[in-house]
């Protein structure tokens, strides 16, 4: 597997080495001990989330606040996303910068986003599955997160936002200036 950091300390992006014959590929998609080698502390994975979206959804770009935070390994089984991590640890140097990766099906890359950022992803194919480790079990009372279309953020999506199918609940979510400290 090949590691590439990010401009946002702690976020990686993974690329495994891939083993094609006539038969199909195959790829180890996790490994506990190289995983945190690269990472350089240990994470230990607790929960697996998978979801299927159509072209233009969007999900996030959400968080789990104080002791309750979550670090997350994404990837793409199916399709392609860009996916979003945007830095909102206290006293960090990237504070409200964000960091994006193209995730498909066919470069198999997965995304690290450690404890401390808020994420999301939107769908740029037909369809797609999205599959996530969590180092942290979901708690709705901790639930926070960003609007997709903060201004100060001023993320590109791929796509018009006009476009982009959100749900009720990630409409209303607060722009980055409206929010304070989220316990990281």
């Amino acid at each position: 597997m090949t590691i590439a950091t990010t401009p946002l300390e702690g976020c990686i992006v993974i690329t495994p080495r891939v083993f094609n014959d006539d038969r199909g590929y195959f790829f180890e998609s996790y490994n506990a001990q190289r995983f945190n080698e690269a990472v350089g502390y240990e994470v230990n994975f607790v929960q697996d989330n998978q979801s299927y979206s159509s072209r233009g959804v969007f999900r996030g770009l959400h968080l789990q606040k104080g002791e309750h935070a979550q670090a997350k390994l994404v990837r793409v089984t199916k399709g392609q996303v860009l996916d979003v991590a945007v830095d909102l640890r206290s006293g960090s140097p990237t504070k409200g910068q964000y960091y994006s990766v193209l995730l498909t099906e066919e470069n198999n890359k997965q995304f690290f986003v450690p404890r401390g950022f808020a994420h999301g992803f939107i769908v740029l194919s037909d369809t797609a599955m999205f599959q996530y480790k969590c180092d942290n079990f979901y708690n709705k009372e901790s639930e926070g997160g960003l609007h997709y279309a903060d201004p100060e953020l001023n993320i590109d999506w791929g796509m018009p936002n006009a476009d982009i199918l959100v749900s009720d609940k990630d409409k209303v979510l607060p722009f980055l200036k409206n929010v304070g400290d989220f316990g990281f």
